[in-house]
């Protein structure tokens, strides 16, 4: 009977490990303070300009006084008249290849390969004055990303590749588009893994202190992978609820305790 006793014992106590606390659940909490302090501390968000990547895609754009001459530089996806809108985007954009270039029509090849959408528009707008136009001709260009493309995998609603058309995007909208985290998530170490001209970096943050707006990595970028891992609680298998996590140390103690009064009888 003794080790019974100590069996529930150590068992009670798994149990009340194995649960997951409330303050892992809730997101943007002021950390410096008690938890749950209704004062919220002024944030600043910041985010740099993005600096274009390989296998971007880009939407250029450009106008003038006299428009059918600037037609060339307009494509409008003729052939592709079907495709839905990510398609369409990817038809008509001009793609930074793996050296970092793009093919613009008459202008040739430009290397575009981390520099941000206002410094392309300058190098656009420039060459095809210098080769093309006169000042008269009051060239305006856009350079825009056909789409903010991102993946997001691990313990998440919907796993997948997903586009939004939105110049920002920060973590929650990401998330929030693909079907949110589950209790199951760990959301105080999700993974930002970054495209960099040298390369990938993993980056963490913490979904549930309300600093992670100042963090650099809480607007995403194109081709960003957000990985949630799951929790330990999940990994041991205890439940994804209190009611999953009590009917399962209860049939665990029930059976240890008929196991070990049986080989007491014996």
């Amino acid at each position: 009977m003794k080790n019974v006793c100590m069996l529930v014992g150590v068992v009670i106590t798994l149990f009340f490990t194995s649960c997951i606390p409330h303050k892992d659940l809730v997101y943007l909490q002021n950390k410096e303070q008690a938890y749950g302090a209704d004062t919220i501390p002024r944030i600043t968000e910041t985010q740099k300009p993005y600096r274009v990547q390989i296998n971007d895609v880009l939407n250029i754009r450009v106008r003038g006084l006299d428009q059918e001459k600037l037609t060339i530089f307009n494509p409008v996806g003729e052939e592709n008249l079907n495709a839905d809108s990510d398609q369409r985007a990817y038809f008509d954009g001009f793609t930074v290849d793996l050296h970092g270039e793009i093919r613009i029509p008459l202008l040739g090849k430009m290397n575009v390969l981390g520099y941000t959408l206002e410094e392309i528009e300058g190098m656009v707008k420039e060459k095809l004055l210098t080769e093309h136009f006169k000042e008269t001709a009051q060239i305006f260009v856009t350079v825009k990303l056909t789409g903010l493309r991102y993946t997001a995998n691990g313990e998440i609603g919907s796993p997948g590749t997903k586009t939004l058309f939105q110049e920002r995007v920060n973590i929650f909208q990401a998330i929030a588009n693909c079907g949110e985290i589950p209790i199951t998530g760990n959301k105080k170490d999700v993974l930002i893994i970054r495209q960099y001209p040298q390369g990938q970096q993993i980056h963490h943050i913490d979904l549930t202190d309300i600093k992670v707006m100042e963090s650099p990595y809480y607007y995403i970028q194109p081709n960003d992978i957000i990985y949630v891992k799951p929790l330990k609680q999940v990994s041991m298998g205890f439940g994804t609820t209190a009611k999953d996590t009590f009917l399962t140390v209860f049939t665990v103690i029930t059976v240890l305790s008929t196991t070990l009064l049986l080989i007491d009888r014996l």
